[in-house]
């Protein structure tokens, strides 16, 4: 099978709050997967923007644009061809939200780099480390990220 013919045309990335992992899968994805491919994120719940989310993604090469986390309720489309969960919360409610319907679930668990302590860049390097993950398993689900994408 080849990387093309396991293509989504829609993913969703969900995770708690729509503030940090979910917007970087996000990201990563966009640059990952064709312009034809739908890519959306979303939370189970309403976050707020985190700054180290904005600090990661320049260091890594990309644009950081104002963005809003939003909730799946705040969504106009509800279907996606894959629905990829990074945390246990957002696992159960893609679950909840799809048992009717024809949507591919995967649960990438994906540690909550809010949760460390210390300096500010023992807290960069957290969120440095969560990035580089996602941007390993979206290579490896998606096809690698093109070259100046994401560097790291």
């Amino acid at each position: 099978m080849t990387t093309a013919s396991r293509l989504p045309r829609s993913v969703l990335f969900l995770c708690g709050m729509n503030a940090v992992r979910s917007p970087v899968a996000e990201r990563l994805a966009r640059a990952a997967l064709p312009r034809s491919t739908f890519v959306a994120s979303a939370g189970v719940h309403v976050g707020e923007p985190d700054g180290f989310v904005d600090a990661v993604l320049a260091e890594a090469g990309f644009d950081v644009a104002e963005r809003t986390p939003r909730t799946l309720d705040d969504l106009e489309d509800d279907y996606f061809d894959l629905i990829v969960t990074l945390s246990p919360e957002a696992h159960h409610a893609a679950l909840e939200l799809t048992r009717t319907l024809a949507v591919d679930v995967e649960y990438w668990p994906t540690a909550d780099p809010t949760a460390t302590q210390g300096s500010r860049e023992q807290k960069l390097a957290a969120y440095r480390d969560m990035l580089d993950r996602l941007k390993a398993r979206i290579g490896e689900r998606f096809g690698p990220l093109p070259v100046g994408a994401g560097g790291h």
